[in-house]
Order: C-alpha cells, then structure tokens, then sequence
C-alpha cells in the first residue's frame, strides 16, 4: 500500500466535513475538480471507499467515518503538542464555529467576546455547514437546534426569524425576480427556500450567502435574509411577512468535558450576553424608527 501524505488527509478532511468539494474547495484553495481528483487518488493509495457521491454532495461510507474519526484524533493531538511548545509564553485559541450571519452580527461587536486585557486568541471559523465538535474541531458553536451527541452541552441563545427584502422603493414591472444561493451549497432552510417556493422567478445564484445582501442593495431582485440583517439596514424593506416557517431556536454549543475551561467558559457567557442584548431584533421585532 502506497504511503499518503498528511496533506491528502486534510483535504479528505475538508470534504468530509462540508460535505462536498465545491464548499471545501472555499477552505482549500483548490479547485473542485482539483479536490474531487486527489479524493479518487486517496481511495485507491488506501484501497478502500471513502465517499457515497451525489448531486447533493459527498457522503462518507463507514470506512470514510472511520477515517475521519481516526484523523480528528490525530488533529486533536497534534493541538495538544502545539499547545505544550508553546508552554507559559503563548496564549490559549478558542475556536468559534459560526454561520454566515451570526458571524457578521459577532464580528461588528468582536471586542465583547475579547478584550485586550484577555489572554486568549480566538479563531472564528465561518460555514454553513453543521458544525462538528464532537472530536474537538471548535470549541464553541452555533447551531439552529439542539445537539443530540451525548457528550455536548447547549445554552439557548434566542429565537431568528427570516423574511425576504428587497431593495427599498424598488419596483418591477412584472413578478420580483428572485436571489438565491445555488442548490448545491443551499444547505439551511432558509436558503432552501426560494428553490422549494420561487424556483421558476430565480435569475441570479450565488455560492456565497453575504452576497445575498450585496444583490439585494444592488437592486438587483428580491432574496430571503434573517431578519436581524435586513431590518439594520436602512436601505433594504420586507416584502411581505415574516415566513414563519423557517423561525428556529439558536444554541450556543460546547464540548461537555470543555466547557469549564476558563478561556471557553468567558467567551460563552459573553457570547451569550451579546446575543440575548440582540434577542428582539433576532426574533425579528423590527427596530423604533421613532426618536
């Protein structure tokens, strides 16, 4: 059996873990052809089958879960050694694992969860896609709904509602046209939307969900946003009602053994301090335009 290289395991890695190559190859850099090429290579250097391939994406036969169950480990590990080098003169990472919009709300406020007095560092990790902490690869996540893994624990951080927006005091001469992210990469609910509802009034796609907004702004057609995004921005309006379908709970998640850690257990609670100040502009309650 050929020897493979640690770099062959972390691509596997990205694929297994988005679920796909076009979303791994945003992580990677690599093309997705690229990806799906250096996939077929790995299965044959191991001999064995990794991916169940579809339209819908990639999904790991029991042999691809085992393989990635054994290199979280190794990557769990491999932090510990760094960690230890670095010793008393380096700073702790917590690891944030958060989706489009959540991330963008963090980010405007990112001095909540650290402050320059603190002796962290903190990675955020931004995806779509469930995040995974079950072996460590975050160690703080948001997720729409509350874990099932037995070694996890969750804090309920609110309720986000969605509506559609449009550019304000735009107006077509026919139907809306509609905005959405492509199928392959429509992953949550929301994004699954205008494909299950509008399929036929789509004009442009995206791989990306931040550039819903930017099409929006444009004037460009109509698209389905999280509340709390549409209604900051002065130049965008609701069309219609909140789809009160795609409403779901927020949980802040962690590892069970983690999450007494000091370093964790401060950015939790201010994570969580930073949402529930949000928590009506999240459940969609627009702000007072009044003053």
């Amino acid at each position: 059996m050929k020897d493979v290289s640690w770099d062959a395991y972390q691509l596997f890695l990205a694929v297994a873990r988005q679920g796909g190559l076009t979303a791994a190859a945003e992580i990677t850099g690599l093309s997705p052809a690229t990806l799906g090429r250096r996939m077929v290579e790995l299965e044959q250097d191991l001999g064995r089958e990794l991916f169940l391939r579809s339209q819908t994406g990639y999904r790991l036969t029991g042999d691809g879960a085992r393989l990635l169950d054994y290199l979280a480990e190794l990557e769990a590990g491999s932090r510990k050694v760094d960690e230890w080098r670095r010793g008393a003169s380096g700073q702790s990472l917590v690891r944030i694992s958060l989706g489009t919009w959540i991330a963008w709300l963090v980010c405007q406020d990112i001095q909540a969860l650290r402050t320059e007095r603190d002796d962290f560092r903190i990675d955020l990790h931004v995806a779509e896609q469930r995040a995974r902490l079950s072996h460590r690869e975050s160690d703080i996540a948001m997720r729409a709904f509350e874990p099932e893994e037995a070694n996890l624990a969750a804090l309920p951080a609110g309720e986000v509602a969605y509506a559609a927006y449009r550019a304000r005091n735009r107006d077509w001469t026919g139907r809306d046209p509609w905005l959405a992210v492509d199928p392959e990469d429509a992953v949550s609910a929301y994004l699954r939307w205008p494909h299950d509802n509008v399929a036929d009034r789509i004009v442009t796609t995206v791989n990306r969900p931040r550039s819903l907004r930017d099409l929006v702004q444009a004037g460009a057609g109509t698209a389905v946003l999280p509340c709390f995004v549409g209604d900051l921005d002065p130049t965008l309006e609701r069309v219609g009602d909140e789809i009160a379908p795609l409403r779901h709970r927020q949980w802040i998640v962690m590892n069970n053994d983690d999450r007494h850690r000091k370093d964790i257990r401060t950015v939790v609670d201010r994570l969580a301090k930073l949402l529930k100040s949000r928590r009506d502009i999240l459940a969609g309650k627009r702000p007072s335009t009044s003053g």
